[in-house]
């Protein structure tokens, strides 16, 4: 039998296995930002430890950082507070840390394969769910807890038992106004929230070959909305060619070495998947969510159904009645009072560009709020460089700086409650930005449809 890109990572990883137990498992890249790394370094403090092997571990900013006035100090305390003791415990552990205000500054998931932190082939850890992300170079990444954080700061290594895997298949080609935003939001409403729990997922497939590197990370970023453990892509010509002259990348000799062996980093024709899943990418259309968990998905022209894949009857009316939506309601049409794009999953320069493109020279809507948040200060400059910046802000927009932002609430930028927010990040969760709030989440062409016409609509300004 053959075997599968994630078997192969693996056991290129394994450093013992454990009879009846987990394995041990070395770590390539670890990344920390300020929300989960305090305890862990403070108990490794406690012991009398310091970081085994820092060189291997990237630090930033991100989740409590205010997205104005980034050059004078936080005026939140425990914001404050955690950003300082990042500073402190990278740097009394030798630690590459991107502080407020550094050219390589930015959400974690967008500046490590930005900086060239992530390549392929890789173990990468954080403590942060939407370390899937990194799974679009082909790589085995995944989030963690804090005592795991701990272990992995101490060690190099972590105990982890090998996951089922699932593939997911998409074929054909995309209608112009899809993306891959929509593509995962589709996946997840089909299989639900709970389609593919405890699983490594492996995308295959026309769909995902032709995707750009941003692209695939928006697809393996939502992965773990599924259930699954994180998503992977096969690495190509395309993630080589995005890798190649980035800041901590190989370069030369080095980076051709490199190449050469990536490139066997794929699934064997006669490897077999726990579970296997086929979807048509003409079936699929511009996404908006109607309900609480990112599962409960239609079309943004489409009606809110009467159920949900893997969602019981009484939590899916419990979804809608928090929503203020009925069953048999059409999406398009109803009014928002904010937009945001940004996050993890929607913060690089392609999504700008996109969101730019279906503004097509309309302006803001009166009453709508408008949050347009880079996800790294790199993106913030390319938006101002190539004159994205100027176009949007004389459509009325409000550029801001980097930062997590209302992906979350635990920052100042918070929905308010009862209003409804389309947003290109992650979780529609009830209170996930802010108490009260309506999350729909969605592409950024339709977010750019809802910014322009206050209401949501299928993207019509391409």
């Amino acid at each position: 039998m053959g075997k599968t890109l994630f078997d192969k990572i693996w056991e290129n990883h394994l450093v013992k296995h454990i009879p009846d137990g987990p394995d041990v498992l070395y770590i390539d890249r670890h990344l920390v930002h300020e929300v989960t790394s305090p305890q862990a370094f403070s108990a490794l403090k406690k012991r009398g430890l310091k970081v085994f092997r820092p060189e291997k571990t990237f630090a930033t900013c991100d989740h409590n950082v205010p997205t104005e006035n980034q050059d004078k100090p936080i005026s939140d305390p425990s914001s404050r507070n955690a950003v300082e003791q990042l500073a402190a415990n990278t740097a009394e552990n030798g630690i590459t840390y991107f502080p407020l205000g550094d050219p390589g500054n930015g959400i974690v998931h967008v500046i490590g394969p930005q900086q060239g932190i992530v390549l392929c082939g890789q173990t990468v850890v954080c403590g942060d769910s939407h370390t899937a992300t990194h799974g679009a170079f082909g790589n085995i990444a995944f989030g963690i807890g804090t005592s795991e954080v701990e272990m992995v700061m101490a060690t190099q290594c972590l105990l982890q038992s090998k996951p089922e895997q699932a593939r997911i298949t998409v074929d054909g080609r995309l209608a112009e106004n899809v993306t891959p935003k929509d593509v995962i939001l589709y996946i997840i409403s089909r299989l639900g929230t709970g389609g593919c729990t405890g699983c490594f997922v492996e995308y295959a497939g026309e769909v995902f070959r032709n995707m750009s590197m941003e692209g695939r990370m928006t697809v393996c970023n939502m992965s773990i909305e599924m259930g699954a453990k994180g998503g992977m892509i096969a690495p190509d010509s395309t993630t080589f060619e995005y890798i190649s002259g980035r800041r901590f990348a190989p370069s030369g000799r080095q980076l051709e070495e490199c190449k050469a062996f990536w490139q066997t980093l794929r699934t064997d024709d006669d490897a077999v998947f726990d579970r296997e899943y086929r979807f048509n990418a003409a079936d699929i259309r511009p996404m908006v969510t109607y309900g609480t968990n990112p599962g409960m998905g239609i079309p943004a022209d489409g009606v809110i159904p009467d159920e949900a894949a893997g969602c019981d009857s009484a939590t899916f009316d419990k979804a809608l009645a928090y929503m203020g939506f009925r069953k048999g309601e059409r999406m398009s049409g109803k009014k928002i009072d904010y937009v945001f794009v940004g996050s993890c999953t929607n913060g690089r320069i392609e999504d700008f560009r996109a969101f730019a493109k279906a503004v097509g020279g309309r302006k803001k809507a009166d009453g709508v709020t408008v949050w347009l948040v880079p996800g790294s200060r790199e993106v913030a400059s390319m938006i101002e460089s190539e004159g994205i910046g100027d176009a949007l802000r004389s459509a009325g927009f409000q550029i801001r700086q980097p930062g997590c932002s209302a992906c979350l609430a635990m920052n100042a930028d918070k929905i308010p409650e009862g209003k409804y927010a389309v947003s290109t990040s992650n979780r529609n969760f009830e209170g996930r930005q802010g108490y009260g709030a309506r999350t729909i989440l969605a592409g950024p062409l339709v977010a750019a449809e809802a910014a322009v016409t206050g209401r949501i609509g299928v993207p019509s300004g391409l």
